[in-house]
């Protein structure tokens, strides 16, 4: 990767994002303002994932906006006091599970929400270049063992991976109707499990994980032979950054975009357990196989080649280097001291 910092691109663009107060959005949020972006937020006022955020004080050094990507008339004030040149999108209700609990909200949140922001892009005369956040589950999962490309069927069993299909044509129309008649250019970008320090959400494997070490309960998989693409979350917000570059200067990069690792990070859920309870030292597991109503994905991966040989993107993290960080952040996050190692793992992030 060609060192960000030396390239002096984002240096005072104006950067709007999405849902910049959750797992990843928290992240991207220092990651820009480090290298002299000038961020601006916009997120519900409150979200249990929000723990993270506000321990980094990261609100301090940006503009940082409240509100619902589907009240249309508040994120268009966003966008025109603002004028953001950038647009990334990450805001939506990410938890599978919880789509079959809320599937209203889930598709509120996720399809219109995004519409509005589309809609916002098309109305605004500042932005030149948007990356609108997909997810792996956009695909129609076939559960077979290779990698999802960017041309495969779009599809979703249960009501998020439904939303995400949606999104991808949303994108699409939008792109064909709108925004190459505006030079405006937009794509979508697509990741499989993003892992790593501060992600306090509901019903994912690491937070769950850390939780039940923490408290010395025991870690209970219910589905230990599901295997996942693992990724750090650098790895993916690199490259939704290193997309809104070269969608800023060229049209030729506005499509859909697979960010996934390489395939040895693909592993089961239950080795993935072990790994974390080897790194951090003690722990018990115990398996289950349970029986749900709730269909899940037994095998999800992405083919990353177009990302790999069109935008020179690669994961520069490989497995043995992932679990360390996400245990390393997490054994010595104190409560307060969120920033400080966000930043550090960014740094040594940027020297690979």
């Amino acid at each position: 990767m060609e060192s960000l910092e030396k390239l002096n691109f984002w240096k005072n663009k104006t950067v709007l994002i999405t849902g910049h107060t959750g797992f990843k959005g928290t992240w991207l949020t220092i990651w820009l303002n480090k290298l002299g972006a000038k961020v601006i937020g916009y997120s519900l006022e409150e979200y249990p994932n929000d723990e993270f955020f506000n321990s980094t004080n990261i609100h301090k050094k940006i503009t940082d906006c409240r509100g619902n990507i589907c009240n249309f008339n508040n994120l268009k004030s966003v966008f025109d006091k603002y004028s953001p040149e950038i647009v990334l999108h990450l805001a939506a209700q990410p938890i599978v599970r919880k789509s079959y609990d809320e599937p209203l909200e889930t598709i509120n949140t996720n399809i219109m929400g995004t519409t509005n922001v589309l809609e916002c892009i098309r109305l605004s005369n500042s932005v030149k270049a948007s990356v609108i956040i997909s997810s792996d589950k956009c695909y129609e999962n076939k559960e077979w063992i290779w990698g999802y490309r960017e041309s495969d069927e779009l599809g979703g069993h249960d009501p998020y991976s439904c939303t995400k299909g949606c999104i991808e044509l949303l994108v699409r129309s939008y792109r064909n109707s709108f925004f190459k008649k505006q030079s405006k250019f937009v794509a979508t970008a697509r990741a499989g499990n993003v892992i790593g320090g501060g992600d306090m959400s509901e019903d994912r494997l690491i937070p769950d994980c850390i939780k039940s070490l923490k408290t010395n309960k025991k870690i209970i998989i219910r589905n230990p032979q599901s295997t996942r693409p693992w990724q750090h979350v650098l790895e993916p917000l690199n490259g939704y950054m290193l997309l809104a570059e070269k969608l800023f200067i060229e049209e030729k990069y506005d499509s859909a975009w697979n960010f996934g690792p390489n395939i040895e990070s693909i592993k089961p859920v239950k080795t993935i357990a072990k790994i974390l309870i080897d790194r951090w030292g003690e722990g018990e597991l115990e398996l289950q196989s349970l029986k749900s109503s709730k269909h899940e994905s037994k095998s999800l991966s992405l083919d990353i080649s177009k990302a790999s040989f069109l935008l020179n993107w690669k994961p520069r993290l490989n497995f043995k280097e992932t679990i360390p960080l996400v245990v390393e952040w997490y054994k010595k996050f104190d409560g307060n001291n969120s920033y400080e190692l966000c930043y550090k793992q960014i740094e040594e992030y940027e020297k690979k």
